[in-house]
């Protein structure tokens, strides 16, 4: 049965392959099941520690493009800024008078951006009332999330529910979390965890030459040729296995040739440059079309544009309808 889906990302650079394999990729499931998705871009949220305007606009820019380029389709899915519907402002104030401090505390958010060196600001404390605030705005019903992510939904429910509670009114549907199907965490070039905020990730829209020289970075041990290796503990496997499917053919012949370097064609052993050039060749392979596409998008701002403004439309409708719903229960 069709739900309705919501999730966003804060717009704080380059999406990559952990993105795609983390987040995008289950959005294009979803996509293809037939379900209703409210995709958005972070613009709030991120106002909570970005502090250069013009690097936020060109960020907020810069996700939608590829939204649309790894094959979001706003015929079926809305995607929006998050700033172009306030709506969910006013609601997070409305939430925000029932979301007892208790809650905020217990926060694990807030606490390891603080342990990161982030400056404790009230946007920040009560993040999860703006998240409440853009779940609850179009009533979604399923929120894609990593495992880390999961103490908002329930954060979320707990909020939506108090509301109906205090107010006496079913006002908002109480969303459920979805995790994505047998997702890992993908490693960055230096094997810890992919991510902008620790300079290791890989870009899978990147010029070949950068991309090629990028990829044969990735770190690894000092395994010779014809030395058998551990796939489970090489990032280039875990990327290609993530990228491919654990069942995919590629996936098992490359995990063979760890094991035994003398399936490698030729029969001179098998490196680990040889397994960097199969990821290379994998990722172009599987990002030919959404890399062709994104040429075609950054050549044509006007789209970008009348996609976002299809996409606030539809939010802003559906938020406008829950505001009223939500004012109404309080009175006002």
């Amino acid at each position: 049965m069709s739900k309705r889906i919501l999730s966003g990302i804060q717009p704080s650079g380059q999406l990559h392959l952990g993105n795609y394999c983390g987040a995008i990729r289950q959005f294009l499931d979803l996509q293809a099941e037939g379900h209703e998705l409210f995709v958005f871009v972070a613009s709030y949220h991120a106002l909570t520690t970005q502090r250069d305007p013009l690097a936020l606009r060109a960020a907020c820019r810069q996700i939608v493009v590829d939204y649309l380029a790894f094959g979001l389709d706003p015929a079926r899915t809305h995607i929006y800024v998050q700033h172009d519907v306030p709506e969910v402002t006013e609601l997070a104030w409305l939430l925000s008078c029932v979301c007892p401090t208790s809650l905020m505390d217990k926060a694990v958010s807030y606490k390891d951006k603080l342990a990161k060196g982030f400056s404790a600001n009230v946007g920040l404390y009560t993040y999860p009332i703006l998240q409440a605030a853009d779940i609850l705005a179009p009533r979604a019903q399923v929120v894609p999330v990593g495992k880390d992510q999961v103490q908002h939904i329930e954060i979320t429910r707990d909020i939506a529910g108090r509301f109906n509670h205090e107010f006496n009114a079913e006002v908002f549907v109480l969303p459920d979390h979805r995790l994505a199907p047998h997702a890992e965490v993908l490693p960055g070039i230096d094997g810890e965890k992919m991510s902008k905020s620790y300079g290791n990730t890989i870009d899978p829209f990147q010029e070949e030459k950068a991309l090629r020289k990028r990829i044969m970075s990735i770190k690894t041990d000092s395994k010779g040729v014809q030395e058998a290796k551990d796939p489970e503990t090489c990032a280039v496997f875990r990327i290609v296995r993530a990228l491919a499917g654990p069942g995919d053919a590629r996936t098992v012949e490359l995990a063979a040739r760890y094991r035994d370097p003398s399936l490698q064609p030729g029969g001179l052993g098998f490196g680990y440059g040889h397994a960097k050039q199969a990821l290379f060749e994998l990722i172009l392979d599987v990002f030919r079309e959404p890399r062709a596409r994104r040429a075609a998008l950054m050549a044509d701002p006007g789209h970008i544009e009348a996609v976002l403004k299809a996409g606030a439309a539809v939010a802003r409708a559906e938020a406008a309808r829950t505001v009223a719903a939500a004012r109404a229960a309080t009175g006002l």
